[in-house]
């Protein structure tokens, strides 16, 4: 298989609203817009994806029209202390899981969009204990 792009698709009735969570606070910029499906791509990550879609739109098929739910995005970045600081501190979004570090090798927390989607902002640390030995 030749791939040539991935990216999620997210569900959602809030399609507006989503579109401004991902541009505003996480730094995407839109290429396509319309009331059903925005595609966004990252402003400093262009090969970085990501798509909105109005669930009941008629290109999805019937059985399968509802809003994305039990998603997690993972964002790694280079200071994930600074995005706590601008993300929670400053910007007023509440963590579903706060900042911490974990043995298995990541800094992070957790935040929702508009849809609830959880979006864990993370740096990579070393890893401790057994978790070093696991890593290939």
């Amino acid at each position: 298989m030749n791939l040539t792009g991935f990216y999620p698709v997210i569900g959602t009735h809030k399609i507006a609203e989503s579109q401004a969570f991902y541009t505003e606070q996480l730094g995407f910029e839109t290429t396509f817009a319309a009331d059903w499906y925005v595609s966004l791509k990252h402003s400093e990550q262009p090969h970085f994806e990501l798509a909105l879609l109005q669930p009941d739109h008629p290109t999805v098929p019937e059985g399968f029209r509802t809003a994305a739910a039990g998603m997690l995005l993972n964002f790694e970045v280079a200071d994930v202390d600074a995005q706590y600081r601008r993300l929670v501190v400053e910007g007023g979004h509440r963590p579903v899981l706060d900042i911490r570090s974990e043995d298995f090798g990541q800094r992070h927390f957790i935040i929702t969009d508009p849809n609830g989607i959880l979006i864990d902002l993370i740096t990579v640390i070393p890893p401790q204990g057994e978790f070093a030995e696991q890593y290939a």
